[in-house]
């Protein structure tokens, strides 16, 4: 057979349902063979959108998903895609082709060192030299991208590499496994909780991930210990869980609302620090944490792990709390309690522009539990982190690692192929939006029926909040719009714009049960934005 014949046996083999992206001339060979392989290969409108969406279907599936492009421009159009699955920890395997190997060492027409160049956005990249290695090389790619903390891996094939003739099979796949915690750790965690005054749990998106949402909510309910969590891991603990705190990193008046300032003893569960640094919520660098997770913790001065528990996190959890003495929950959950008045507070508010809450509270209403909201980056994420409730977990998916506008309309159409049983929402402001908006083509194309729900306030929205909190004033964040209505038209879609507030809910209910793609446009009212700030202080995330 041909080497690429070869190398889709191998991602079949894999497990690989869907593989997102656009042909080109140096994957030509991959592309033919794809049309005798089971896998089903989705063409997009452009390269970023297939890396969203291979990330969104890695992130909710757990397996990793592939896009493919072709040398230069689209490779390095996948970039984003693939460093925000990097950052996400979302398991991803990017392939791009290749000019062939004999004018790789010199300036040649589109050629660029694409493995040096996707190297520090994955965590493993390589590049396909000879038709032999190809099971080892695919085989690695998927292991290391599917094995704690999920990442993004990159294989380059050269066209000439493709095209030679091989005689070879794909390795036999083995999924590897947490190591067990060690037991001395398990009882130095257990005394120090059993001893402490105010505990409190931070769980991050590693328990999502590692499949422990049920064992976390055992191990909060068993023990009395209050949990936060944050924006990647809503949903990690059901919202209406007696312990359950609510999502906690939008604002430096969660650090106190949270109970971490008055906590003696904080337990770190799947945290990833790359979407809530320890400084926002350990600046005295005095309390005792514990780390418990399926790797060791990242080194930093505010995150000083006094005990590191370091395996699977079921099983940490579950022999932990066999051996602690259980609390009496002292925290005043004051953050949960206030995100539950203001949703109230905002229910039947008829003002419009639609207020941020008013906005949350339709959509969850109108959305099943098990649904699936993707958010965009902007504004509309900080009202969404923080107050859309979630009760399982990968329901509200957000990337808060590397934070990239232009997700959601792509991560969407991903989120429904991978379970289209539920209804999928696309949530994103208008800028974000037109990042990758042409991807509604194919959406259509595959009779992909999704909302995109638009909250439209003409500007980029959080870095208007940030420059009138930081400066009172604005700078170049003001654009215009097309008619987003029409805009949808163009593809064939439904678009409907929001002209009154009490119009919002029943738009919701039947875009839901529609079979096609339906853009909703909502002005919004971002005057909120600084009544929030008032409230709670400065806003503590980048993005």
């Amino acid at each position: 057979m041909k080497a690429s014949e070869l190398f889709i046996r191998s991602l079949e083999n894999e497990g690989v349902e869907y593989i997102f992206g656009i042909p080109g001339e140096e994957n030509l060979d991959v592309m033919d063979a794809l049309l005798d392989s089971k896998i089903h290969f989705i063409t997009t409108r452009h390269e970023q959108g297939a890396a969203f969406m291979a990330d969104v279907y890695g992130r909710v599936t757990g397996r990793a998903g592939v896009c493919l492009a072709t040398l230069g421009p689209g490779a390095t159009n996948l970039i984003t895609g693939v460093a925000d699955a990097n950052m996400d920890h979302a398991p991803l395997v990017a392939i791009a082709g290749q000019a062939a190997t004999n004018r790789l060492h010199k300036e040649s027409h589109q050629v660029l060192d694409l493995e040096a160049m996707f190297l520090p956005i994955t965590k493993y990249a390589t590049r396909i030299l000879e038709p032999a290695v190809i099971p080892e090389i695919v085989r690695k790619a998927f292991k290391v991208a599917q094995t704690e903390k999920t990442g993004a891996c990159f294989i380059e094939f050269p066209e000439n590499i493709a095209e030679m003739d091989c005689d070879d099979l794909p390795l036999r796949v083995k999924h590897a496994s947490p190591p067990e915690p060690a037991i001395e750790q398990i009882e130095l965690a257990a005394q120090l909780i059993s001893e402490a005054e105010n505990p409190i749990i931070l769980a991050g998106n590693g328990v999502v991930r590692a499949q422990a949402s049920e064992a976390l909510a055992d191990f909060a309910l068993k023990l009395g210990i209050p949990v936060a969590n944050t924006f990647m891991a809503k949903g990690v603990i059901p919202f209406n869980h007696p312990m359950a705190l609510g999502s906690v990193g939008l604002q430096s008046g969660d650090y106190v609302n949270c109970g971490f300032a008055n906590a003696d003893v904080i337990i770190c569960i799947g945290y990833d620090m790359v979407e809530y640094h320890p400084y926002l919520w350990h600046r005295s660098r005095d309390r005792k944490i514990i780390h418990i997770d399926t790797s060791h913790a990242e080194v930093d001065a505010f995150y000083s792990v006094l005990v590191g528990v370091v395996g699977n996190i079921n099983h940490s959890l579950n022999r932990i709390a066999a051996l602690t003495t259980p609390h009496k929950d002292k925290t005043m959950r004051t953050l949960r309690d206030s995100l539950i008045q203001d949703m109230n507070q905002h229910r039947d508010d008829l003002e419009f522009p639609v207020k941020p809450q008013k906005i949350i509270w339709d959509l969850r209403t109108a959305m099943d539990l098990k649904d699936i909201v993707i958010c965009d980056v902007g504004a509309h994420k900080m009202w969404m982190s923080r107050m859309f409730r979630c009760e399982y977990p990968n329901t509200c998916i957000i990337s808060n690692g590397f934070a990239s506008m232009g997700i959601a309309v792509p991560g969407a159409i991903a989120a429904k192929l991978a379970y289209p049983e539920r209804k999928v929402v696309a949530v994103t402001g208008d800028a974000g939006f037109l990042m990758n908006s042409q991807e509604i083509e194919t959406a259509m194309r595959l009779n992909i029926a999704i909302v995109i729900l638009i909250w439209n306030d003409a500007s980029y929205g959080l870095i208007e909040w940030k420059q009138q909190n930081q400066f009172g004033r604005i700078s170049n964040v003001k654009f215009t719009n097309p008619d987003f209505v029409q805009y949808a038209h163009s593809f064939g879609a439904e678009g409907i714009r929001i002209e009154s507030t009490e119009q919002l809910m029943p738009t919701l209910k039947k875009a839901l049960q529609s079979e096609t793609v339906t853009v909703i446009d909502c002005p919004v009212d971002y005057r909120e934005n600084l009544k929030l700030t008032e409230a709670l202080g400065q806003l503590t995330l980048p993005n």
